[in-house]
């Protein structure tokens, strides 16, 4: 339909399957499930409710939670009342949480627990806009603080004024546009704070259409959903689970997803590289730990899957014989790895970051295809999709229907597409004209190219901008800013680009190194051998873990090495303007940057 919103998209989903299975969660030991026509209630409650305290059409709601049933529960309840949902990262300090409500305008914060409610709390004094703060679990208060309600008394409210208020909210989901804006998206800034990105209902409507047609998903299936609702990623999963009818089961967390893989058993997963990163080790290590005989098993069945893999690539017939030999290898070896992962596993998605050859092969070759697609933010978020009829690893699939792509003079991917969010960036003119042109090409920032087929190839970032192999956007510039605001640090470089996180090359002032070596009675002068002295090293370690506290978890540095020589123009590691040459700087301390990763 021409005038569907993700709204009019849940309510029909909720009609047109009542008593089939939406959602599933644990609760203690054991799984619960929700079916559409009850999540339709909740949802129901939830918007009536927050009519109830005044939101209007076009009103902010801003979510600060992990992902759980009830994100996307209020979620709908938010775009079901007319309103602009605003996702906030449950890691963001104070400081961030109340930047992005301001920025936003958000009147209503709905927050996960005590502990983000605390948060919240010591944010308020710079969130003047904010009217109510709602708590979705494990809060409750015989005196809670004014403005503080919890998620039950949401509920009830919705309930009590369902009488008089459902007329209200049928209007709105009615009265919802495709052209009106359904959720800003905040983005990590390369040299600022972040940017909310303007989505439309239409914008996501239009991918989701895509994504459909692309890859199919027999109705019914269940999927487990992990990935953060506040990165786009995930949110698109979530609204693929009511476009096409799945099951969303919610992980209970990353350190359980090895329980909830084979309780929930899957039949499509969407996950980052990093998970497909530490199921290949394992499988790896406990292959190495094995007995000379199980490994020669293991390294028998894995040449057997890597050659029926090439053929399907190929797109050639497996020859009976090997046909043969691909279930022994899968009876004898690769079921183990299929039962850690459900056993009922049609295809994988890994997006958000670069899936490297080795796994994606690997995986094939256990009977396990791995699909990458490619997006950002600004496009909602997909671009283009790997087939599982056609598809070429490595590359992150072909322009899905809708999209065109143009690579520019420079290598530079550009994007056009009805899910591209042209409407720019929230309150920010001058940065939506820098990526956004009149004529609807969106600049990725990304450089690449398009083979004969169409598969695009990603080879380099044009932007600073790392992503790290979890899929989480992190601006160095940002963190070395930060390291630098302690005098002792000179320069700082992050690095963690395809990387499980982010490490730092830092040089110390030559000045204050003199004086804190002369202070500390350290005799050596050589800057080579001072740098190494243990308390030079407990100095820089302080100063690392201090400004740690001060950024999300997935961008503190994990590990660190201080360099013997300072950055500058005469050994060509600044430029004239004085920014760090990264590419310079990374191919000279190679090894040391390796170091931090073993």
């Amino acid at each position: 339909m021409a005038d569907e919103t993700l709204a009019r998209m849940f309510w029909h989903r909720v009609e047109q399957s009542p008593d089939r299975p939406a959602e599933q969660f644990k609760r203690g030991p054991a799984w619960e499930t929700l079916s559409w026509r009850q999540l339709g209630a909740i949802v129901e409650e939830l918007a009536l409710g927050l009519l109830e305290f005044g939101r209007q059409p076009g009103d902010v709601v801003a979510i600060l939670s992990s992902s759980r049933p009830e994100w996307v529960q209020a979620d709908f309840a938010v775009l079901s009342a007319g309103c602009v949902t605003v996702p906030i990262y449950p890691t963001y300090p104070p400081d961030l949480v109340a930047y992005v409500v301001n920025d936003s305008g958000a009147r209503t914060l709905i927050v996960e627990d005590a502990l983000q409610l605390a948060k919240a709390l010591e944010a308020r004094p710079k969130m003047d806009g904010v009217e109510h703060i709602v708590v979705m679990t494990g809060y409750e208060a015989q005196r809670p603080p004014e403005m503080v309600l919890t998620w039950d008394t949401l509920r009830r409210q919705g309930r009590d004024h369902a009488e008089r208020l459902g007329p209200a909210l049928r209007d709105r989901i009615a009265g919802t546009r495709p052209e009106d804006i359904a959720t800003m998206v905040y983005t990590s800034g390369t040299t600022g704070p972040p940017k909310g990105v303007v989505q439309t209902h239409a914008n996501h409507v239009a991918a989701l259409r895509a994504a459909k047609s692309a890859t199919p998903v027999p109705e019914g299936s269940t999927h487990l959903l992990f990935l953060p609702l506040a990165h786009s990623f995930g949110r698109l999963e979530s609204f693929l689970g009511v476009s096409q009818g799945l099951v969303t089961a919610f992980a209970e967390n990353l350190d359980k997803m090895r329980d909830n893989l084979p309780e929930v058993r899957p039949h499509v997963l969407f996950s980052v590289p990093r998970v497909f990163e530490k199921v290949y080790g394992g499988v790896l290590a406990m292959a190495e730990s094995g007995s000379p005989v199980k490994r020669r098993i293991f390294n028998w069945a894995l040449d057997v899957g890597r050659r029926v893999s090439r053929l399907q690539q190929a797109g050639r017939p497996v020859p009976a014989a090997l046909e043969m030999q691909r279930r022994l290898a899968h009876k004898l070896v690769f079921s183990k790895l299929h039962a850690r992962l459900g056993g009922r596993l049609i295809w994988a998605v890994s997006g958000g970051a670069p899936l490297s050859r080795d796994i994606a092969e690997f995986f094939h070759a256990a009977g396990i295809l791995i699909l990458e697609g490619y997006g950002l933010t600004e496009t909602c978020p997909a671009l283009t999709f790997n087939r599982p009829d056609h598809f070429k690893f490595v590359s992150v699939g072909e322009a899905l229907p809708g999209v065109e792509l143009r690579i520019a003079d420079d290598g530079e991917i550009l994007a056009r597409g009805p899910n591209i969010a042209t409407r720019g960036y929230w309150k920010q003119p001058e940065a939506t004209a820098a990526v956004f042109e009149p004529d609807g090409w969106f600049h990725t920032g990304d450089i690449g190219h398009l083979d004969a087929e169409g598969f695009l190839f990603i080879t380099d970032r044009k932007k600073d901008l790392i992503v790290t192999a979890g899929g989480m956007n992190i601006a160095p510039q940002n963190i070395e800013n930060l390291l630098k605001t302690d005098p002792f640090v000179s320069q700082a470089m992050v690095y963690g680009d395809r990387r499980p996180y982010p490490v730092a090359l830092i040089t110390v002032t030559p000045e204050e190194l003199t004086k804190f070596a002369r202070e500390q009675g350290i005799l050596a002068t050589d800057p080579a051998l001072v740098i190494k002295d243990p308390r030079v090293v407990e100095r820089v370690g302080r100063i690392v873990e201090d400004k740690n506290t001060q950024l999300q978890s997935y961008a503190k540095i994990k590990r660190w090495a201080i360099l013997p020589e300072d950055f500058t123009i005469d050994n060509g590691a600044l430029t004239p303007t004085l920014k760090v040459k990264r590419k310079v700087v990374t191919e000279r301390h190679r090894e040391v940057i390796e170091a931090l990763y073993r």
